[in-house]
Parts: C-alpha cells; structure tokens; sequence
C-alpha cells in the first residue's frame, strides 16, 4: 500500500491557510509544506521573537512563498479576537484552511488570562472562540477546512461539565484528554453544523501519534522539575520525529475524498507511527449530545453566539 507522504501535496496556490502554533514542532512543519506547495501562509504564534524566527525559517526554506506572522495567544480571548481581525485583513475576506494545531500538554494548574484551566482554555476553547471568529471567511471562496489536532490520548478523556474550569480537583493527564477529547467533539460538531447550515466547511482532525516535539517539555519546566524534562527528551529515541507527526494533519487538509468529521492519523503500531490514514476514535468522541453540550457550554464561556453557524 502506497504510503502518503509530502510528494503527495497537491498545488496549493491561491489558497490561504492559516496554522497556529507555527513556530515548533508539528505547526513549524505544517507551515512549511503549506507554503512550498503554494498556499498563503498565515503563522499564528504567540511568543513574537519565536514567530519571525520560525517566519524567517519558511521563507528561506521556501523562497517567494507568501507567509505572514500573526500574534495569537489561545490562552486571552482578547488576543484571540484581536489576531482574528489581523487575519481577515491578511486574506482578502476567504480563508481555505484553518489548522488548529497550537497545544499545551501535562501542564500543572494554571489559568488563563480569563480564568479558565489551562488546557482545556488553550487547546479547546481558544481555538473554538478562533474558529467562530474566522467563520466569515470560511467557505466564501469555495470547500474550506477546518483542521483541529487531536491525541491518542483523548481515549481516556472524559468531558467533566462540573469541573470544566478545575475547581474540585485537577490532574495534569486528565485535563489534557478532556481537552484533547473536546478537540474532536467540536470537530463533529462544526461539521454537523455545517451541514445543517449549508456551508462549504469541512471539519476535520488528526493526531500525530508520538511525535518528537516541545510539547512535552513545558509542563516539567513549569513545574520546576528539570529533571523530568530530561527524561521526556530522552524518550524521544522511541517517538518519530516532528515532520511525521505533521502528516496525518496535511492529508486531513488536503485529501481530496476526505469527508467532513473523519479523523486521521499514523496508520502503525496502535496510532503511534507510520503514514496517515483513517484513526480510531473513542465511543465518547462520537458522542453527538456530548458534543452539542459542549459547544453550547463553550459558546457561553467564550461570549461567542452558540448559533453563529
């Protein structure tokens, strides 16, 4: 079986595509072979110097691509809607892509700039207030898609309505697979949306099965503990490295027979590695009265309309 690799890109040019976490890891990759294979290029960081590192990086790699650099900080929603505006004037009104890729994982408590938890406020609900935000420019030009990045470990997950914000108890894994399972319920649900509205959107996820990135690094750092940053990066020998990772993402974006709410991942070894294809989701992923809960609580949370599409 032929196994789907950058070759694969189609001719992107005169889309537009807007990546966030752009400037490491699976995001940096993703940016890049969005942008040698035509398309605008909208990197949406939020660390300044990192974002025109990683800008400068794409444009050497990729000489006379069209990439832009966007502040956005998942975690403030005023930065959310703020980077929003600035992309709606960087893509003429129609945007074609929308990867939600950026993510915090294994974090210790903290909260973002309007109190939420962490993870669930940077990994789901920024990027759900970011999607409604960009919702006018999607489908204006023809199929757009909305690609959100999930885990393997939203298996695990369990949406907590009554301790969304962690206030009766908190655990770093936990939280990431609830987070990481709100990640493809509000995939379902856009698409499901979508559909209902007769909107040219196709939402869809992917995972990047164990990857090698930076990801892992934050939470033990934050946490003060050095020498468990030690051990992640020494357990990278076991994971593939990041331009793997970013490919069940550039087939979900890409794939000309995807259908809206499929999830794609590596094909090898339980998820873990290999090229991209179908995933396997949680019973509770497909949980579809989960998922219109969670969009309706998530639209309240976010001041976003619940029924904007």
């Amino acid at each position: 079986m032929h196994s789907w690799t950058f070759d694969d890109m189609p001719d992107l040019s005169g889309t537009t595509a807007v990546v966030t976490g752009a400037n490491s890891g699976i995001g940096a990759v993703t940016a890049l072979v969005l942008a040698r294979s035509g398309a605008r290029t909208i990197l949406a960081c939020r660390d300044p110097e990192r974002g025109a590192r990683a800008l400068q990086a794409v444009r050497r790699a990729a000489p006379g691509s069209d990439t832009r650099l966007v502040g956005l900080d998942l975690a403030d929603l005023s930065s959310v809607a703020e980077a929003a505006g600035h992309i709606a004037k960087e893509t003429d009104g129609s945007l074609d892509l929308l990867v939600n890729n950026a993510g915090v994982m294994a974090l210790p408590l903290l909260r973002t700039a309007d109190g939420f938890e962490m993870q669930f406020g940077t990994n789901h609900l920024g990027h759900f207030a970011l999607t409604h935000h960009l919702l006018p420019l999607l489908g204006t030009g023809g199929m757009s898609r909305v690609v959100t990045v999930s885990s393997l470990a939203h298996r695990i997950g369990r949406i907590d309505f009554g301790n969304l914000d962690a206030a009766r108890g908190y655990d770093k894994w936990r939280a990431y697979a609830q987070s990481k399972l709100a990640n493809l319920l509000f995939t379902a649900e856009l698409q499901r949306r979508a559909d209902e509205a007769g909107r040219p959107v196709l939402a869809l996820a992917a995972h990047p099965g164990l990857s090698a990135t930076e990801l892992g690094q934050a939470g033990p750092r934050l946490a003060g503990r050095t020498w468990a940053a030690k051990l992640e990066r020494a357990t990278r020998v076991y994971t593939q490295p990041a331009s793997a990772g970013a490919l069940p993402t550039l087939y979900a974006a890409t794939l000309p027979t995807a259908l809206g709410g499929s999830y794609y991942g590596p094909r090898l070894l339980g998820g873990t590695r290999g090229g991209p294809g179908p995933a396997r989701m949680s019973a509770r992923a497909q949980d579809m009265d989960t998922a219109r809960r969670l969009w309706d609580e998530s639209a309240r949370l976010t001041g976003t309309p619940a029924d904007a599409i």
